[in-house]
């Protein structure tokens, strides 16, 4: 008991100083003092602790042997995008809940507009998997976040565009020069625009970018306040189908284009069996995808408030599936961050090898 104690206090002071310096460093000082709240929170928890601890041990019938179980009240905790079809078909359709629940383990799905968004949440601990483009796990590992590609989906080079209006005096790439272009700064169209400069011989500070997301990109494009527009899809198939803008040029022969699904370093090592899990119904979501495409963009058309006709557009254009990581990918993927590292777009180099689960 006189061990317990002592053990307690120990560890409320190890607590109250952890307090201390998470507090002065948010400088959260709502009323009172830091010392009166870190006192009363010691002694709330020290009276609750002490109780505990001189509870009796209930008895177990095979104590020794006995671990806990590695999914019992546990909660998965997925960024997704209304765009971001096969995770939000899984959330629609309810399986992983089903399937996960019956190993007392639940789901909650967070939304984000963009991939660097959902990826400084997973940075932060805030969510434990998430889906984004090709570029958002380059910027988010450079920036020394914690995080492990699980599985790459092949989504398609002409599934992502710059654009121009219909009228636009810009005739090719090599025309941009000196232009605004609009695009969501660590998105997967950064690294085609990159590529397509280079493709036409310019030079990435030979335009003017214009870092927005694209919610605010699209009435910037239709109002004339940027020259030209790098987006994906559906959003480029909208913008193609309400507006006519045009399609100055697509990842062909530039970019994979390939969406990510990534985890941190902590979950995929403690719960490996909940991703292969939820992997696997990805896989079969993803499956139905590919031979359903009108269920699909009517699914999607009332989730993104997008005319059906647009995501006919994209779904004509866009694959599908859960694929592990080959050392293919691995190159191309490292062949981006070397392309960032040399414009000086991420602050050091980095190793995408270093970042790729290892299921055991």
């Amino acid at each position: 008991m006189n061990s317990q104690v002592r053990s307690l206090q120990s560890f409320i002071g190890q607590l109250s100083h952890l307090f201390q310096r998470r507090f002065q460093w948010q400088g959260l000082h709502r009323g009172q003092s830091l010392q009166s709240l870190l006192l009363w929170f010691a002694i709330g928890l020290g009276l609750s602790l002490s109780v505990a601890a001189c509870s009796p041990t209930p008895p177990s019938s095979n104590s020794a042997n006995s671990t806990p179980s590695a999914t019992a009240s546990q909660t998965i905790r997925i960024g997704y995008q209304k765009s971001s079809t096969a995770l939000n078909l899984l959330k629609n359709q309810g399986t992983l809940e089903k399937r996960l629940g019956e190993e007392g383990v639940s789901v909650e799905w967070n939304e984000f507009v963009a991939g660097p968004q959902m990826l400084e949440a997973l940075n932060v601990g805030s969510i434990d998997f998430a889906y984004t483009g090709e570029t958002p796990p380059v910027f988010a590992q450079a920036a020394g976040a914690p995080m492990v590609y699980v599985a790459y989906e092949p989504l398609g080079s002409r599934a992502e565009a710059i654009l121009v209006q219909q009228d636009s005096p810009v005739q090719q790439v090599a025309d941009l020069k000196g232009k605004s272009v609009a695009l969501n700064k660590g998105s997967n169209v950064h690294y085609l625009l990159v590529r397509a400069l280079e493709d036409a011989g310019l030079q990435y500070s030979d335009i003017q970018t214009v870092f927005l997301p694209p919610g605010d990109a699209r009435p910037a494009f239709e109002q004339g306040s940027v020259d030209a527009w790098v987006i994906w899809d559906p959003f480029q198939a909208a913008a193609e189908t309400s507006i006519a803008a045009r399609v100055l040029a697509d990842g062909t022969d530039l970019v994979a284009n390939r969406g990510f699904f990534l985890s941190t370093q902590s979950f995929s090592q403690q719960h490996a069996d909940l991703l292969e899990k939820l992997l696997e119904e990805l896989r079969t979501v993803s499956d139905w995808a590919k031979t359903h495409p009108d269920d699909v963009a009517q699914f999607l058309s009332a989730e993104l408030g997008i005319d059906k006709a647009a995501l006919d557009l994209a779904e004509k254009r866009r694959g599908y599936g859960v694929e592990p990581l080959t050392e293919q990918v691995v190159a191309q993927q490292q062949e981006i961050a070397d392309t960032f590292l040399k414009l000086g777009l991420i602050p050091n180099e980095i190793k995408i090898a270093d970042a790729i689960w290892q299921p055991t």
